[in-house]
């Protein structure tokens, strides 16, 4: 029976797909996928099951999956229940507070806030002593404070870029975010060998890019 991972698609699917490669995995059938969301392996060792960020929560948490690739994002709001193995230390970004130009983070009053995250954005603002109306936004964020929806958000930029080009300012930095290696807890135990191979393998594929990396900046 193969190993059944849950990988995050997109962003993290297309970033992961280098570091798997690394690995000495092949990703010949997971490249060439076209509109297949089920893709085994072709020594048949991993069945790869391309899903959003917070159903790969869902495929743990039922243990429809033995290990989920997804960003730690997702596995803080949805309260992670399951064992986490790793870092990739990669889809690496920062959770933010932003908004316009004239917003005053010290101003009194309840204010209003528009995220993807009200459980980080709660979790934040207790954190600071505040009481916030959090307005769950499954869009974009960025729009809320321009159209008067909210006061502020909160989410996650790589760059920023995307909050410059709306005008927008970053006030205060949370958490950062990457994508993380986890394992549904039943699995752990029934499979224990294959999944810390697995494991192992990643490990040993980011210390080599982070070798590599290294080498490349000191020959510069």
């Amino acid at each position: 029976m193969p190993l059944k991972i849950a990988l995050t698609k997109g962003r993290i699917e297309k970033q992961v797909i280098g570091l798997l490669e690394c690995a000495g995995i092949d990703c010949t059938m997971l490249k060439n996928k076209q509109r297949k969301l089920i893709i085994n392996s072709a020594d048949g060792e991993y069945c790869f099951i391309l899903a959003k960020g917070p159903d790969v929560t869902t495929y743990l948490n039922t243990g429809t999956v033995d290990i989920g690739i997804v960003g730690s994002d997702i596995l803080t709001e949805h309260n992670n229940e399951q064992c986490e193995l790793l870092d990739l230390q990669s889809g690496k970004c920062q959770f933010v507070l932003a908004s316009t130009a004239d917003f005053d983070f010290n101003r009194p009053g309840r204010k209003v806030i528009g995220t993807k995250y009200p459980l980080i954005t709660q979790r934040y603002f207790e954190s600071l002593g505040q009481d916030v109306e959090i307005v769950k936004i499954e869009g974009s964020v960025e729009l809320a404070p321009l159209i008067g929806l909210a006061d502020a958000i909160v989410d996650i930029t790589e760059t920023g870029t995307t909050l410059r080009e709306n005008n927008l300012v970053i006030y205060d930095y949370l958490d950062q975010v990457s994508t993380r290696l986890v394992a549904n807890r039943m699995s752990l135990k029934q499979h224990t060998a294959a999944i810390f191979e697995f494991t192992d393998s990643l490990q040993q594929a980011i210390t080599t890019k982070k070798n590599v990396q290294k080498q490349m900046e000191e020959s510069k």
